[in-house]
């Protein structure tokens, strides 16, 4: 919901206060008034009208003591309210209304009073949100609304997209949603593990679009990367027997924990082995190690996002590139492709395997997924197969490989610096090429000097 700016200064302290407010409160708001009702995007609705009493009372009156306490009476109020007017429709509506105003007059606006089970809400939130139903778009859109508190213009700057975009997201999601007519609900232990998949996926790839910018000018955007993982640390206090949801996480804070080693002082890319790892954030690695440790002890086996966390550990305890454990790194990825085969899987192993046991290990893993069709067009094939070829001294073929994957990629500063790198092979082919002549010169002197006259 776009604010309407007040001038003057108490009017802009409130403000701030309510922009605050929103992003602490609004999913636990929306996830007790959807309760409340039974719809995602009429509880929504509800919340927003709460934000708008807001904006209208609090400038005059003040930030009350317990702010979340007074949006949630007031949405609930709402709803008794659009109950009553669909009492006409429906007479189960307004048995609900009765019963819900009845409910709704024993808490004061003001007061402190806050449903108890506000945890068990925003993990219903955040199934209803991340529901299969749903394309990938639009769970990410509708997370990042309805959890994570965004403004639809914040996600459409976020994933670089128009605001009417992302609108359109939402709004095509809440509709598919009630026609589906999906629960505000936990799934039952039967359908738990596909649909926390899901969830796990749309937070994942919130954090990744943070972590590697798929398009525009900037490498990494800070904000996706705190949004995800504050989902995900939410998502592991609320599931806490769940090894996966605590193997995501610790991905997310050990990956996070390289964000101001990434990028140089005019933001462009520094890889992962010429980071300066004193400005790796060792306290994010602790949180990371730790949710790793517990996703192990709860003894179920390390599924697809420990395996990773496991790897980022690997590089995490490493206090120099050079003292890496490839060979472990190797093995992990070995198993993360007998759990959860795919080309991209197979294309991080070929890189593991390379420092493990020389390029040419790796290679021959690259050289076949080259026809995979999976990868036509994903650039980072070019990328790792023009780093391998530079590493074994084919210099030219390298270089090819390199330009093809900056033609690919639709990242700024991942095209600047795959051309970079690309250049900088052509001066090693160059030089090569010159030392090959000088040598068959010296050669051919050598020759004539000896030859009979």
């Amino acid at each position: 919901m776009q604010v309407e700016r007040v001038p003057g200064d108490d009017a802009r302290r409130a403000q701030g206060a309510i922009e605050a407010v929103w992003r602490i409160e609004s999913a636990r708001l929306i996830a007790g008034l959807a309760r409340y009702v039974g719809d995602v995007g009429v509880g929504e609705d509800l919340a927003q009208d709460a934000l708008a009493a807001a904006l209208q009372r609090w400038p005059e009156s003040g930030v009350p003591d317990n702010p979340g306490a007074w949006l949630m009476a007031v949405g609930k109020r709402r709803a008794v309210d659009l109950l009553r007017r669909k009492t006409v429709l429906d007479r189960k509506n307004q048995e609900l209304g009765r019963e819900a105003q009845a409910r709704s007059l024993q808490s004061d606006p003001a007061g402190p009073e806050v449903d108890d089970d506000f945890g068990d809400d925003i993990l219903r939130l955040i199934f209803v949100a991340c529901h299969p139903v749903l394309s990938t778009e639009a769970r990410v859109a509708l997370t990042l609304r309805l959890v994570g508190g965004l403004t639809t213009g914040e996600i459409a700057r976020a994933f670089l997209v128009s605001e009417t975009t992302v609108a359109q997201r939402i709004v095509r999601a809440k509709r598919t949603l009630a026609e589906a007519k999906v629960p505000f609900a936990v799934p039952e232990a039967t359908q738990r593990t596909a649909r926390l998949a899901s969830v796990l996926e749309v937070l994942y790839l919130v954090f990744n679009e943070g972590y590697s910018a798929t398009t525009g000018d900037d490498w990494l955007r800070p904000a996706l990367c705190e949004d995800a993982l504050r989902l995900g640390r939410i998502l592991a206090e609320l599931l806490p027997d769940e090894p996966e949801v605590h193997g995501l996480a610790a991905l997310m804070e050990i990956q996070a924990s390289r964000a101001r080693a990434r990028v140089g002082l005019t933001g462009e890319p520094i890889l992962l082995l010429d980071q300066d790892r004193a400005r790796w954030d060792y306290v994010l690695i602790r949180r990371g190690l730790a949710a790793l440790d517990r996703a192990e002890k709860l003894g179920q086996g390390l599924g697809p996002y420990a395996l990773q966390a496991a790897i980022a550990a690997c590089h995490a305890r490493a206090r120099s590139a050079s003292a890496t454990d490839w060979v472990r790194i190797a093995a992990l990825y070995d198993a993360l492709a007998q759990l959860t085969p795919s080309p991209v899987v197979e294309l991080n192993r070929a890189v593991a395997y390379s420092m493990a046991f020389g390029p040419e290990a790796g290679l021959d893993i690259v050289d076949a997924l080259g026809s995979d069709p999976a990868l036509r067009g994903y650039h980072l094939l070019p990328s790792v197969r023009g780093d391998l070829l530079g590493r074994l001294g084919r210099f030219e073929e390298a270089r090819a490989e390199l330009e093809r994957a900056a033609a690919l990629t639709r990242n700024a500063r991942e095209g600047a610096l795959l051309l970079e790198r690309a250049a900088l092979l052509e001066q090693a082919a160059l030089l090569e090429r010159a030392a090959l002549l000088e040598r068959a010169a010296g050669s051919g002197n050598g020759a004539a000097e000896s030859r009979p006259r």
